[in-house]
């Protein structure tokens, strides 16, 4: 069954892999820990961690106690963040047409796809890792 929201496995494998970490404070995770909880390629994950790693997302340590921890900005991260460092930038949506006018007078889907996309950019934009996460910490403390 197709879906109308389509995102890529790696960008998906960057979300999944960023909320894991965060939800791992103080600890490293290495590409092995982090396949063994999603099921996914071994190879695919670690070209993710890299270009997670470029965008200085995650900082990685070599070696047997190596792995990846969150970057500087830690829980602040935006998921829009991740998202366009394994992507690029989210781009407006215009026609589905590779044409540069419409052929018809008016879009086929109202303006849909725009809000859609407006909608999707603005979550992904206000969503942090911290909000995904829930802070043991504060339960504990308070």
């Amino acid at each position: 069954m197709a879906s109308i929201i389509q995102i890529s496995e790696a960008a998906s494998l960057a979300l999944h892999s960023m909320v894991l970490l965060a939800a791992s404070p103080g600890r490293s995770l290495t590409v092995k820990e982090i396949t063994a909880r999603t099921l996914v390629s071994e190879a695919h994950l670690s070209k993710v961690m890299q270009r997670l790693a470029k965008a200085g997302l995650v900082k990685s340590t070599r070696g047997p106690k190596g792995g990846f921890v969150l970057g500087d900005a830690g829980l602040s991260i935006s998921l829009l963040a991740i998202f366009e460092a394994i992507e690029g930038p989210v781009a407006d949506a215009g026609c589905l047409l590779p044409a540069t006018e419409c052929p018809f007078r008016d879009c086929l889907f109202g303006g849909l796809l725009g809000r859609m996309t407006a909608e999707f950019k603005e979550y992904m934009k206000t969503k942090t890792l911290g909000d995904l996460v829930p802070c043991k910490q504060e339960a504990q403390t308070g």
